[in-house]
């Protein structure tokens, strides 16, 4: 009998872990991953048994990874999950199609009965021939499921159709690994068609502005940024302006000669020579005077800019991404800001929602994070209890994905007998102590409703974002219901739901 002591679970879909991991407890030491390169890393590191991957969607790439990893872990077996027809005779190397099992799967994740069943079956141990003799061929080709890739050629004459069909199937030319949305680990609506836009932004060479609370990740994105654009191989440098001193902010991004100030003692290049021809992010750019921010409009719009204490214009090569814990527009009416310079970065505005309002990601970022943290503190496999699932949907995160990051982390350390409980947790999170936040919406987070289900948080997220579109398109059903994607009667079914039909404005959920 096959014994399998270590699987690799992969997936974007948290459903399709929780339901294979289920599958697995127990049986065999299981990892879990929510990308491909993911995957790539932990074969690399753990030379698994078995790779449960999720290939619906995948691109060319992408296969060619798993394909390549095989081939060097010759012990390793792949259970690979398609969409229907989505698999061609070729592939597969045919060196590898012992190894890797197909299954058939659609796009919903609501019935993985075929999934877990071969997975269960090469736990076990049962030969390939298990799964033919038990089932007649017609229900093999019902449920989808294939012993090996060579097996799709074996067929009869009614899957021959199909097989032509798909001899000429053209991956997605985007990468999981590589596209923003992907790599961000966002299954939140709103956010990915943000991401979307932001991808063709980031592949052109224009100044963009990145707005969120603290810990949202507007770094991490800016990164990515940087990553999918032409200056990928250039230098990528952060500059703090709310960690510096006012007085040394021009130095730093501009640079000196000798003798401009009582500390300058030799010429120093600013970040923005030091990042050349890469990428500068200028991160809390609201803390900048009304002095600083010409200077800044002039670069954005020329390029050029003076060393302190010289006359020598000099000029910018770097891509400049600028971000903002507050939203610049009330600063603006306070003075605080300058309104030219306001209208300049507003054009290619991206906002990051908070955390409270993308629950669907939360579980997504949890998993990553527990395998993160476990792998680099030699902890192994972790499994993940549901009340532990559920304090983090239950808690309002206003140090956002961060914050998040940093309990997930204790929660690891301090786990017990390889499973993480709501009591791994610390205090404050599962009391619902939530630290300091400007957003009122983190105290609406706890009033909702009675019971504290996924359901009712998921409404009071759908009820703030349907309010903060109906505000950026003046409360216009239409401009609302498209930048939604949704039909003008839906939206009106969902604002009647929600109370939020009594005069022109929406009811406040303050």
């Amino acid at each position: 009998m096959l014994s399998f002591e270590l699987t690799v679970i992969c997936s974007a879909r948290p459903g399709f872990i929780r339901s294979i991991g289920n599958v697995l407890k127990g049986k065999s030491r299981q990892l879990e991953c929510c990308s491909i390169s993911e995957a790539v890393q932990m074969i690399q590191m753990h030379d698994p048994d078995l790779i449960v991957v999720d290939l619906r969607n995948a691109g060319r790439m992408q296969c060619d990874q798993i394909w390549a990893l095989l081939w060097n872990a010759q012990h390793c077996r792949c259970i690979a999950v398609v969409h229907t027809a989505e698999v061609v005779p070729s592939a597969v190397p045919p060196e590898l199609s012992s190894r890797v099992q197909v299954v058939e799967q659609e796009a919903l994740d609501s019935d993985l009965t075929n999934v877990a069943q071969v997975v269960a079956d090469s736990i076990a141990g049962k030969k390939d021939s298990t799964i033919s003799d038990a089932i007649n061929a017609d229900r093999v080709l019902q449920a989808g499921v294939f012993n090996s890739v060579a097996d799709l050629t074996k067929h009869g004459d009614s899957n021959t159709h199909n097989v032509t069909e798909t001899a000429d199937l053209t991956y997605p030319t985007s990468d999981s690994g590589g596209s923003i949305a992907d790599r961000y680990r966002t299954k939140t609506d709103n956010l990915r068609h943000m991401l979307e836009r932001l991808q063709v932004a980031a592949q052109h060479d224009v100044t963009i502005l990145l707005t969120g609370e603290t810990g949202s990740g507007k770094t991490y994105l800016a990164r990515l940024i940087h990553a999918v654009s032409s200056r990928e191989s250039r230098p990528f440098v952060t500059v703090a302006c709310g960690a510096l001193p006012g007085e040394l902010i021009e130095s730093e991004l501009f640079g000196h000669v000798r003798g401009a100030f009582t500390s300058a003692h030799a010429d120093k290049d600013g970040r923005f020579m030091a990042a050349g021809r890469g990428t500068i992010l200028l991160d809390e750019i609201d803390v900048l005077t009304p002095e600083q921010q010409v200077k800044l409009l002039r670069v954005i719009e020329t390029g050029q800019f003076e060393a302190v204490g010289s006359n020598r214009t000099l000029q910018v090569e770097a891509r400049i991404i600028a971000a903002s814990n507050l939203e610049l527009q009330p600063l603006v009416e306070q003075g605080r800001f300058r309104p030219d310079l306001y209208y300049r970065l507003n054009t290619l505005t991206f906002r990051i929602p908070p955390l409270r309002k993308r629950l669907p990601d939360i579980e997504l970022l949890a998993r990553h994070f527990v395998h993160s943290h476990a792998l680099r503190h030699g902890i192994g496999s972790l499994e993940i209890s549901q009340d532990f699932l559920s304090s983090l949907l239950s808690y309002p995160w206003p140090g956002n994905v961060r914050e998040m990051e940093n309990a997930i982390r204790s929660a690891v350390i301090y786990s017990k007998n390889g499973v993480l409980t709501a009591g791994s947790l610390p205090p404050d999170i599962v009391e619902g102590t939530s630290g300091p936040a400007n957003d009122p919406s983190v105290a609406r987070f706890f009033r909702g409703t009675p019971e504290a289900t996924l359901e009712n948080r998921i409404e009071l997220t759908e009820k703030d974002i349907i309010e903060q579109a109906l505000l950026e398109n003046s409360f216009i059903r239409t401009s609302t219901a498209r930048q939604l994607g949704i039909s003008r009667v839906t939206l009106y079914n969902k604002m009647k739901k929600y109370g939020m039909m009594q005069g022109k404005r929406p009811l406040s959920t303050g």
